[in-house]
């Protein structure tokens, strides 16, 4: 696989959730990827804090079709990084390299997949979920997406669209801190739980599971998946730390 560092331009940002921002970048000629990969961001030294140039790890949010480069990110906690992304004016410059990664959807059909994130771990599977609408295929996917509010829940409108359009994914969202929303709810509320994962599985025969999002969560999920009969071969996760 070739790995190429170019140049792109910000063409756009915009809040995706309360704290969440999503920016859309050029996509260079002949830039190819897999749904699920990422990128290194770098911002050259101009621009970057200290001058010194810094680069992150970010997920792609866009899918392969789409015609651009599209990432998202927590601004809470904002770093000397992301006040500098933040900072970028729209036509700035930076530079990516990539891409890699190997969370990438596995290619026997007749297997399921269940997409399991914990907050921003929900970009990898956006580009998957997006794809895979687009490709129409036959593939059974279900994700379980845990946020504290739907306020702080990334994509989750664009999700409800997906499962509109694919009658193949299916759409499991809890909320596990409803008490500090302003938001209605009708949904789950529950955490992460081993009778969770098992309402997520459903049934479905030798799924292929993904799991993203903090360490945390990434580790107690794995651990819950063996309890509920799920293989570690089975099991491909990635850790969001903060991004």
């Amino acid at each position: 696989m070739s790995m190429s560092t170019c140049q792109v331009l910000l063409q756009a940002r915009e809040e995706v959730a309360a704290g969440t921002m999503a920016f859309y970048f050029q996509r260079p000629a002949g830039f190819a990827f897999k749904a699920g990969q990422a990128i290194d961001l770098i911002l050259p030294a101009a621009v970057a804090p200290g001058g010194q140039s810094q680069r992150h790890t970010f997920s792609l949010v866009s899918a392969p079709f789409e015609h651009e480069l599209v990432i998202a990110t927590r601004m809470r906690d904002s770093s000397a990084f992301k006040r500098a992304l933040r900072m970028l004016p729209i036509d700035g410059l930076v530079e990516i390299e990539g891409p890699f990664g190997s969370l990438t959807l596995h290619s026997e059909r007749t297997r399921p997949a269940i997409f399991i994130a914990g907050g921003i771990g929900i970009t990898p599977f956006m580009s998957m979920l997006r794809q895979a609408t687009h490709d129409r295929l036959p593939q059974e996917m279900v994700l379980l997406y845990s946020n504290r509010r739907p306020e702080d829940a990334a994509f989750l409108l664009e999700l409800q669209d997906l499962e509109r359009q694919n009658v193949n994914f299916r759409l499991l969202p809890t909320m596990t801190e409803m008490g500090k929303s302003l938001m209605p709810w009708q949904g789950e509320t529950s955490h992460v739980t081993e009778d969770l994962l098992r309402k997520t599985m459903n049934g479905f025969l030798k799924p292929v599971v993904y799991v993203a999002g903090p360490p945390g969560l990434v580790a107690a999920v794995c651990d819950m998946l063996n309890h509920v009969g799920v293989n570690d071969d089975d099991i491909r996760s990635e850790e969001f730390y903060g991004y």
